[in-house]
């Protein structure tokens, strides 16, 4: 279901049907090094993947991470970006990710962008926030370049690693 489209993509809901993109996006090298092992290495785990997290979170909140898809490459699947409402997080958490050869094209800030119209205007979210490796320097520079701002670091998780919050009210 399309949620959104930009001059180069169109935004739509992650189904069972993605679970090989996933599978691929998932086992990249730089969703290990800043995503980390997810532990979804096959067919399988990556349907199972979908059905609970995506489709939970579409169920749960109305909103959640949605695939990127090239207008004019026959809407090959090239990324994710949405939006996530964490327990352990005080406000929406807005993220993306690419495959590799997607890098520093653009698609991620547009896709981000057209990401948080929707959480103001259709979801209603005051505040977004996000979180990355205080390394991932890609992710920094977007974050900023979205208009979010630096605001502390923090360790969310049980693996007690210090990450980087930035937030942004809408």
């Amino acid at each position: 279901m399309v949620i959104a489209e930009t001059n180069r993509l169109i935004i739509s809901k992650i189904s069972i049907d993605d679970a090989s993109f996933l599978l691929e996006l998932m086992n990249t090298p730089g969703w290990l090094k800043y995503n980390g092992d997810r532990n979804v290495k096959t067919l399988e785990q990556a349907k199972s993947h979908v059905k609970n997290n995506q489709l939970k979170c579409y169920e749960t909140f109305g909103f959640g991470y949605y695939k990127l898809q090239l207008k004019d490459e026959n809407l090959k699947t090239i990324g994710t970006s949405g939006l996530l409402k964490r327990d352990n997080l005080e406000h929406t958490d807005i993220g993306f990710s690419l495959l590799p050869e997607y890098h520093r094209k653009g698609y991620g800030f547009e896709a981000a962008s057209e990401i948080m119209k929707l959480a103001k205007n259709t979801f209603n979210i005051k505040t977004l926030c996000a979180i990355t490796l205080p390394i991932n320097q890609p992710s920094i520079n977007l974050l900023e370049k979205l208009g979010l701002s630096y605001q502390k670091t923090i360790k969310p998780f049980e693996d007690d690693k210090e990450l980087l919050l930035f937030a942004k009210n809408l």
